[in-house]
């Protein structure tokens, strides 16, 4: 088994950031704080743990352990050139970490794109996860997603174009149209969501060209009824660009074992920007509600068990 990279460091609040190997040239960085069950928050594109940095503390205080992981490509985690960038890939990345780290069980919470990395993980390692948390993300089938494919496009031009000021740009016009509440979004905010571009602008652009032309070895869609777990999908309820569609939150609910759907209204993509306290109240509501399926599970088991069909 892969050893944690020696590159851990203290972080304020008893928090603490490290690098994990999961394969030659490939890391993933994790950031966690907090004791106690764990959640694991999966970032989409951007963002990475600085986008749940409003999270992390609240989810510490009400006695969990948060850990997001950034995806290969994502923030600071390692951008190699030849690597499978597939979201499947990325899934079995992020079970070959919580394995590392002794985690099972989780609460998996994942932000756009990283929805969908986690419903994948969901039913790739059922050991490994409690519930699922959608934020504003349906069940797309890859990284190519229309975002993706026009950045991968652009890409080439980003250097010539104004480099890290362009995305910063692009960003923050991303955001805006994304938000609900736009007042989260300033100079700092845009700093930290690209830093882990800005670190190495040419390993970021090859990563970002490689997930637009990864391949998905199997289809998401016909999995999801796979997935045991209790999902919950949270919604904006403000008008916004990037957020789940319709059709997606109908092939969850028509799919899925376990499905419910929540409104945070005023809201829009970045649920975890602009209203937290819900993501930790969601993050609480989906933990009652897992094991409240495991103990009927586990009665109605005993009940076959001890009364069985003739």
């Amino acid at each position: 088994m892969m050893l944690l990279v020696l590159t851990a460091m203290v972080m304020a609040d008893s928090g603490r950031a490290y690098h994990v190997a999961v394969a030659r040239a490939e890391s993933l960085y994790v950031t966690e704080m907090g004791t106690g069950p764990a959640v694991v928050l999966i970032p989409g594109l951007f963002g990475a743990a600085f986008g749940f940095r409003r999270v992390l503390p609240l989810l510490a205080e009400q006695g969990y352990r948060a850990i997001v992981i950034e995806p290969l490509g994502i923030g600071n985690s390692s951008r190699p050139r030849r690597a499978d960038y597939s979201q499947a890939a990325q899934a079995d990345r992020l079970g070959n970490v919580l394995t590392q780290i002794g985690i099972d069980h989780a609460i998996v919470v994942g932000h756009s794109a990283g929805a969908s990395i986690g419903f994948r993980l969901a039913y790739r390692r059922p050991d490994l996860v409690q519930s699922v948390i959608s934020i504003d993300a349906g069940p797309v089938e890859g990284s190519a997603t229309p975002g993706t494919r026009r950045f991968a496009a652009f890409a080439p031009w980003i250097k010539w174009l104004g480099g890290v000021r362009l995305i910063r740009r692009k960003i923050r016009q991303s955001l805006i149209e994304s938000a609900g509440d736009t007042t989260w979004i300033n100079d700092d905010v845009i700093s930290g969501y690209t830093a882990g571009a800005a670190a190495n602008l040419d390993a970021t652009l090859i990563s970002f060209m490689a997930m637009a032309r990864a391949r998905e070895p199997e289809k998401l869609k016909p999995r999801l009824p796979d997935i045991q777990a209790p999902v919950l999908l949270l919604v904006g309820g403000a008008k916004h660009a990037a957020g789940v569609r319709e059709d997606g939150v109908a092939l969850l609910r028509g799919s899925l074992r376990a499905f419910r759907a929540d409104t945070v209204p005023g809201a829009g993509h970045y649920i975890q920007e602009e209203n937290p306290v819900a993501v930790v109240a969601a993050v609480q509501a989906v933990d009652a509600w897992a094991r409240q399926v495991q103990a009927s599970c586990m009665a109605s088991c005993g009940a076959v068990m001890h009364h069985p069909n003739p």
